[in-house]
């Protein structure tokens, strides 16, 4: 299989230069090949760095050669300080090389953090620091190996507003000293805020190189999926049915200390209700509250198709009862990655396979292949088949595969936790337009998402949650940015509907 064919890529010094396309258009085979992990002979072509043939066989080639990458999931040793992961496995030495020379590891850390104006300490241990912060740590590790070109997979995936501004400061810093900066994200306000030119990759090939200035979303987006993109958000709305969900002045506390404080709201068979909310609103914790993974409820009523859903409920009975969760974190929750694809899509809803009633049933294999592929085949998912590993695959076919395993159980409302976080825009609008297929079928949605243009696009109505209370609830029509936003920080805002 190739997964990449003719690419041809330039990057100019003090140029960020980013790199987009959809899950499996070949960005992660080419950060691979130029950082030496797919080595010189596994290609055709040529790499050349300033002006010079490359033949990069591993990683350390391709730090000599000055290239720098920072992954999304970041290779940092929690336990160790700051300055230890810095000049991990190049530390200073004495004596004849005999001892590492740890005064210097610090005062040279210090050194280089300060020069990027990077406020951390350097004895702090990895461990006690947020997530932008140890992005900074990995970025630091990255210039102490005198990086000429540094690549960032996806750098702002996990931060906070104020980090991503932090972190997009720092990269034009850089930039104006000089330093060749690749930028690979699916969030297009950040590339058209920050690069200079755009490559856009689609089907293992590169289409198009365009100025930033020049261009527009539309058209990268149109470059990256191979066609016109008229609605980001095409929310197909259905007439709402029954309520499925009811919560009435629900209270939930974590170790004693409530979290959730009399939050009610309903959602209907054919509706998309929107939940919002600054970070450490209590989004999340909502769903796996409702969802029986959570908490511990101290008041308030809970209903799921009309029947109460009692405090001490468990996962497995709200399966059973109809209502299923697709987690913010895929990866930790939603998958087993060494296993196959059909291992996953089939794990939560085994008993409709089964030949007998409960575990003690034994597994109708054919059965369950036959289902496995309805829906491998429906959602379209870019794999060789159903044996392949899960860990193998883009984030965007990885989310489909959870979306699969939800979705075989045949639930009555479906949690989405965030369902399109860290997926390209194509796979963005096949999430969507399954969410108007599940409501064309009278099945409720609970869509929570950080990002507002889609809580406001494919939302039919919003709750907006402030410090674990509703801040206020609005129709498509009340539900402006700045309502959101004024109800999400628990001030006022319209009246709520």
């Amino acid at each position: 299989m190739i997964a990449l064919k003719g690419v041809s890529f330039d990057l100019r010094a003090g140029e960020i230069h980013a790199l987009c396309g959809e899950n499996g258009a070949g960005k992660s085979t080419l950060i691979k090949t130029l950082s030496g992990l797919h080595p010189a002979g596994s290609y055709e072509g040529e790499i050349r760095v300033s002006g010079r043939p490359v033949a990069l066989a591993n990683s350390k080639d391709a730090e000599r050669a000055g290239i720098g990458v920072i992954y999304q999931e970041l290779a940092l040793v929690p336990e160790m300080t700051v300055a230890e992961n810095i000049f991990l496995g190049g530390e200073p030495r004495r004596l004849g090389g005999w001892l590492i020379d740890w005064e210097t590891v610090t005062s040279d850390s210090k050194l280089l953090l300060d020069r990027f104006g990077l406020n951390i300490n350097p004895d702090a241990l990895v461990n006690d620091l947020g997530v932008g912060h140890r992005q900074l740590v990995e970025i630091a590790k990255a210039l102490s190996k005198q990086t000429r070109i540094l690549i960032l997979d996806e750098p702002t995936a996990a931060l906070t507003g104020q980090e991503v501004d932090v972190l997009l400061d720092i990269l034009r810093d850089l930039k104006r000293r000089g330093i060749a900066l690749i930028y690979i994200s699916h969030k297009l306000d950040e590339v058209f805020a920050l690069a200079d030119r755009i490559t856009v990759l689609r089907d293992g090939q590169s289409v198009v190189t365009l100025e930033t200035a020049q261009t527009t979303k539309s058209e990268i987006i149109r470059h990256m999926v191979g066609r016109p993109i008229e609605d980001l958000f095409p929310r197909r709305a259905a007439a709402a049915g029954e309520a499925r969900l009811t919560v009435h002045d629900l209270t939930v506390s974590e170790r004693g200390n409530p979290r959730l404080e009399n939050v009610s709201f309903e959602v209907r068979a054919g509706e998309v209700l929107g939940i919002g909310g600054l970070m450490g609103a209590g989004r999340s914790e909502l769903l796996l509250h409702l969802f029986g993974a959570w908490g511990h409820r101290q008041s308030g009523r809970v209903k799921l198709a009309g029947r109460e859903l009692g405090p001490g409920h468990t996962p497995t009975e709200s399966i059973r009862r109809g209502l299923v969760l697709v987690s913010e974190d895929r990866k930790r929750y939603g998958l087993v990655l060494d296993l196959s694809i059909g291992f996953n899509m089939a794990l939560s809803s085994l008993e409709g396979v089964a030949s007998g009633p409960g575990f003690l049933g034994l597994i109708d294999f054919g059965a369950e292949t036959r289902r496995n592929r309805e829906y491998f085949d429906s959602l379209q998912v870019k794999a060789p088949g159903l044996e392949t590993a899960v860990g193998t695959l883009s984030g965007g076919n990885q989310q489909k595969i959870v979306l699969a395993k939800a979705l075989m159980t045949s639930p009555k409302v479906i949690f989405l936790d965030e369902p399109t976080r860290g997926i390209d825009v194509g796979a963005k609008l096949e999430v969507y337009e399954l969410i108007n297929r599940l409501t064309d079928a009278g099945q409720a949605v609970v869509l929570v998402s950080s990002e507002l243009p889609e809580l406001m696009g494919m939302s039919d109505r919003i709750v907006m949650l402030a410090e674990g209370r509703v801040g206020g609830t609005f129709t498509r029509d009340q539900a402006t940015r700045e309502n959101l936003l004024a109800a999400a920080m628990g001030e006022s805002a319209l009246t709520p509907s």
